[in-house]
């Protein structure tokens, strides 16, 4: 792997279009070509679940941001929506509620932050053992 960070941005899908499966398919790529450490599955429920929220939280766009360093990967969303993420108590009746516990329980670390444009999710994981030199 490249001592250097390597950056994916992937933009808002047009409505029509199924941005998160997009979304997916793009970060699994990235995962094998540049942190295949990281455990598919989880990172793949966490893009889900980000890119789901901003496309059915926000009413403008949405911009997913991928990081990998030799022993991190960042998975960053922006959107136009300053409304902060709420844990909801899960509704086993089919009314939601269980996506940012997931968020919170698969990444290694989560924050929230306010930008001028609206916010910025970011989910981190860090590598287990450090990379080999």
């Amino acid at each position: 792997m490249n001592a250097q960070p390597q950056h994916m941005v992937l933009q808002e899908s047009p409505p029509e279009e199924s941005g998160g499966a997009g979304a997916r398919s793009a970060t699994a790529e990235f995962l094998s070509q540049h942190c295949p450490w990281a455990d598919l599955d989880a990172v793949l429920l966490v893009v889900s679940e980000l890119v789901s929220n901003a496309a059915r939280h926000t009413a403008g766009w949405w911009r997913l941001r991928l990081t990998a360093g030799s022993d991190s990967l960042v998975v960053e969303i922006d959107d136009s929506s300053p409304q902060l993420p709420v844990a909801r108590e899960p509704d086993l009746a089919g009314g939601g509620g269980f996506g940012w516990h997931m968020v919170q329980r698969l990444a290694g670390h989560v924050e929230v932050s306010l930008q001028p444009y609206g916010k910025r999710v970011q989910a981190a994981w860090l590598r287990s053992a450090p990379a080999a030199c």
